[in-house]
């Protein structure tokens, strides 16, 4: 498959208004997207400013600030401005999902402002269109694909997309490694969720997958100093430029009730004082609509990457980076 240098990527939810249209995109070759009633918002002189202006008066007059109207012009900035042809774009669909190239321009359908898929581009779809299982995506890919975000940039998970696709295009799925690797996957969630693991151990549980990761540090804020980053991790990027991570960990052991979006607010309280641009939140459980519709908001918000790593993200995690060395370190 071929690529330019300057090739993006991005995850896309091709549900306008609610409704499922991946189907009628794999058909037609036109990716859709919503917000239909915001016309206008192809004209280049349009600043990101005046996308929040026209989505708000469109969809939130009347609300008492932007927020809203602030994180859906972000979505439609990246689907008209940021994504060009030759671009990837992943679809998520139930338990699977689809990879398109993108073959051109944004533009406006006004025959389908009824239906709210009036923004739509081009594409050409990879791997024949056929559905790629999650399971065989790696970990960081699986978690981008769980965004509430409408469409979410994944430009550094491009190796991740070129992996998958690979995969598909050599029929290496099912293997006895992949199968293996799920069975393992398993195995280390019932372990998170059900094991010998009280809130401390889950918090060096973490810090130890990261040192695993690549950190150069990986420490635990003591309690009566945490602000809202319960680790700090710090990694060293080619040698010239150092990022820190902030995590806070949330050792829910059952998936229900999931993670509320408060936990959210709070890693972002804790990366403003220690002055992380990256953050996560952990838990062996899952997270709710709330908490990922907020982390979309905040990320447009603050600038800030966040990324909410559920139970099955953590479990494979573990299991990619290497058992020995994250669960039993020497």
């Amino acid at each position: 498959m071929g690529s330019r240098e300057d090739q993006h990527a991005f995850v896309l939810r091709v549900k306008p208004s609610g409704i499922d249209r991946v189907d009628e995109a794999l058909a037609d070759g036109d990716l859709r997207i919503g917000w239909s009633e915001a016309a206008g918002l192809l004209d280049e002189t349009l600043t990101r400013t005046d996308f929040r202006e026209i989505l708000y008066e469109a969809y939130h007059a009347g609300e008492d600030n932007y927020r809203r109207a602030g994180a859906n012009a972000g979505t439609m900035w990246r689907f008209i401005r940021e994504m060009s042809p030759g671009d990837l774009v992943v679809v998520p669909h139930s338990s699977h999902f689809h990879v398109a190239r993108v073959t051109g321009p944004a533009r406006y359908e006004e025959s389908a402002v009824a239906e709210d898929t009036a923004y739509r581009r081009k594409v050409e779809w990879l791997a024949d269109g056929d559905p790629i299982p999650r399971r065989i995506a790696r970990a960081p890919l699986q978690s981008r694909m769980k965004t509430r975000q409408t469409c979410a940039e994944a430009s550094d998970l491009l190796g991740d997309i070129r992996d998958a696709l690979q995969v598909v295009r050599a029929g290496e799925e099912p293997t006895f490694a992949g199968d293996l690797r799920q069975r393992l996957v398993e195995e280390a969630l019932g372990e998170l969720r059900e094991g010998r693991l009280d809130s401390f151990g889950f918090e060096n549980l973490i810090a130890t997958l990261l040192t695993s990761l690549g950190a150069d540090t990986a420490s635990l804020v003591a309690r009566r100093e945490d602000e809202g980053a319960d680790i700090l991790a710090t990694f060293q990027i080619a040698e010239t430029f150092q990022i820190t991570l902030a995590v806070q960990a949330k050792h829910y052991y059952r998936p229900k009730p999931p993670v509320p979006a408060g936990p959210v607010e709070q890693l972002v309280r804790g990366m403003e004082v220690e002055d992380a641009t990256h953050g996560w939140v952990v838990t062996a459980g899952t997270f709710s609509e709330e908490a990922e519709q907020r982390r979309g908001e905040l990320e447009e918000e603050t600038g800030y990457r966040i990324e909410l790593i559920d139970g099955e993200q953590l479990a494979a995690m573990l299991v990619d980076g290497g058992l020995r060395e994250t669960v039993l370190p020497v």
